[in-house]
């Protein structure tokens, strides 16, 4: 057995019969382990609530002084405890929640190993004030190395449950002294509370720190609401959506923030399994999978996934203060949470963009616009045939690069027909002839229509033209004559080449594996990166799941498109530019606006005129 790292150390064990193995000492052994469970006040906070959700409480209060190194004591109206009861729940792995081992396989409580209230034992004063009834209550006392039995007197308390954790680590100051500030550990202790506030609605929560409310959580009906309370300020709230998905010995509730309500990172997005907060980045993943293509580029939706499971089909068991979960069909879960998403997010603009006047044509204005325009009717005129319509792409990095390939795709489109056909009265179906008002800043188009004025986004329009064509049409292939070969980094990359080699193959990569690696036999025509960067591309699709050929058209588009600077004539642009506002989804495949809008009014009024 080998005890350090270094041998020369090993004197430090020897006994005094020189054998360097020994059993500690049971107060020894009980500290020990009580700081596996006991890291930080932080921790009591977390399992006192477990105890106090557990026992049914529906008015909950949280008070913690000085970072809770003084004090952490949590009290509820719950079932509460008999004098039995009392003298027993700090002694090792006590516990009401299971009889048997094979209880743990079906525990639906929060706590189960009967940890909690020993190990705070174990490292601070205990203090358990408690009743079941209301009429008779007793009160509770030990401490940390105490050789005398724990006191027991009768007490006065309404029906439920205080328990007190006074002086954390005192008696361990080599544990207290790696503790943070003050109020880093008291930001901890909030967090936990939030943590439970957001997975039990319809419980009342209140926490005090230092003898001050500093939040009060009244009893709501739905996850969305709590979310919304406990972390959005009062003018993002409209912007919170909850969406439920269901599989196989689950369900799963998903809040989420709608486009407008987004962060530049992830601390706003949490895993929650049997009302638990969780470590799962995988679900984290699904979420944004599903809002991909919603959000700017850098940033994070805001929600949380509460997924309620047959316990049988989870393991909590697997870290020692339940941090972490393995499910047994984790994929299913999954695929439930960013299938959801994606629906809701396409249903969601498709309601937003009927409520809006934004200028665009609904699909079904546009079918029937396309079968006018095709069948001759009287507003049509003479069309490209529709088997010549094919998807140019242009890399160079040029000035003007993408202008001549932009304007030949654009001329096999409807929407320039029509605009050809009348230049000087391009109409829609609002009969409101729209004008070309020219370019600013090298990038966006000006558009007058009516009583506002839109400003459109030349490289994004083209980019999302662009990308809507890719994932509806076969993508132009072209063999290398000389094959990229590459070698990869770890078996998940080997693995992912192998499964995906067709789906890749449909996204305009064939790829072949040899002994001395893999090797890129053909890429999407008049592909213009260098090797490096292609192979870096491809591999990086490994992460993207269901979304890997919108995450590839997105690179594609992204590098296809008309560029910043670039300066199409006028006739292109006005073409963009309507073709641009007359999208089902005005944003580019990264999630960016392609046009915003500015009314007569609001410019009359930004300068003054009446």
């Amino acid at each position: 057995m080998r005890l350090l790292a270094n041998p020369r150390n090993w004197n430090f064990l020897m006994t005094e019969n020189n054998s360097r193995i020994l059993v500690l000492p049971p107060e020894e052994a009980k500290r020990i382990a009580a700081g596996e469970v006991v890291e930080r006040p932080a921790a009591l906070v977390r399992e006192f609530l477990d105890n106090a959700i557990d026992a049914g409480g529906a008015n909950i209060e949280v008070s913690i002084e000085e970072g809770g190194c003084k004090k952490v004591e949590i009290s509820d109206d719950g079932a509460g405890m008999l004098r039995e009861d009392l003298e027993l729940c700090t002694l090792p792995h006590a516990t009401s929640k299971i009889r048997r081992l094979d209880d743990l396989d079906t525990a639906v409580t929060l706590g189960f190993r009967g940890e909690a209230l020993s190990a705070a034992a174990a490292v601070s004063r205990v203090e358990i004030v408690s009743s079941t009834d209301g009429r008779e209550a007793w009160l509770f006392e030990t401490g940390p190395g105490e050789s005398r039995p724990p006191k027991i007197e009768q007490t006065r308390r309404t029906k439920g449950t205080t328990v007190r954790a006074l002086n954390i680590f005192e008696s361990i100051p080599a544990r207290k002294r790696f503790l943070k500030r003050e109020g880093s550990e008291a930001g901890l202790c909030r967090q936990v509370f939030i943590d439970k506030a957001l997975a039990f609605p319809s419980i009342n929560l209140r926490f005090v720190q230092d003898g001050k409310l500093k939040d009060f959580f009244p009893a709501v009906s739905s996850k969305k609401e709590r979310f919304a309370a406990a972390l959005l300020q009062a003018q993002e709230i409209k912007f919170l959506h909850e969406i439920n998905v269901t599989g196989t010995g689950f369900s799963a509730a998903v809040v989420i923030g709608g486009a407008e309500l987004y962060r530049n990172d992830r601390r706003q997005m949490f895993v929650f399994a049997n009302g638990r907060r969780v470590q799962d980045f995988s679900l984290i993943q699904a979420m944004e999978y599903g809002a991909q293509g919603w959000f700017p580029n850098g940033t994070h939706p805001v929600g949380a996934v509460f997924v309620e499971i047959d316990p049988s089909l989870a393991d909590f068991n697997i870290h020692p203060a339940k941090r972490e979960v393995r499910f047994r069909d984790p994929g299913a879960i999954h695929h439930a949470v960013s299938g959801g998403v994606k629906n809701f997010f396409h249903s969601y603009f498709l309601k937003a963009s009927q409520k809006s006047n934004a200028p665009m044509v609904r699909e079904a204005q546009r079918e029937e616009e396309g079968r006018n325009f095709y069948s001759g009717g009287e507003s049509a005129v003479r069309s490209p045939h529709k088997e010549e319509t094919e998807f140019n792409f242009s890399y160079n990095t040029h000035t003007n690069s993408g202008v001549k390939d932009m304007k030949r795709f654009l001329e096999k489109t409807p929407v320039f027909a029509k605009l050809t056909a009348n230049e000087n009265t391009p109409s829609y179906e609002t009969g409101v002839a729209a004008r070309y008002a020219g370019r600013v800043f090298g990038l966006f188009i000006l558009i007058e229509w009516g009583d506002k004025l839109y400003i459109i986004d030349q490289h994004a329009a083209h980019e999302r033209i662009l990308y809507d064509r890719f994932l509806a049409e076969p993508i132009p292939k072209q063999e290398l004559l000389a094959p990229i070969p590459f070698t990869t980094q770890s078996a998940d990359e080997d693995s992912f080449l192998e499964t995906k080699r067709e789906e890749l193959s449909r996204l305009g990569i064939d790829i072949e594996k040899d002994e001395n690696g893999w090797r890129i036999e053909a890429l999407p025509a008049d592909w213009r990166m260098g090797d490096a960067a292609t192979v870096k591309e491809i591999l990086e699709l490994s992460v993207a799941g269901e979304n890997m050929a919108k995450r590839w058209a997105a690179t594609v588009c992204c590098r296809a498109a008309i560029k910043d600077g670039d300066y199409p004539d006028d006739e292109t642009a006005f073409s963009l530019g309507m073709e641009a506002l007359e999208l089902p989804d005005p944003h580019c495949p990264h999630g960016r606006p392609i046009w915003t809008e500015i009314s007569r009014e609001a410019l009359f009024k930004a300068v003054r005129r009446e």
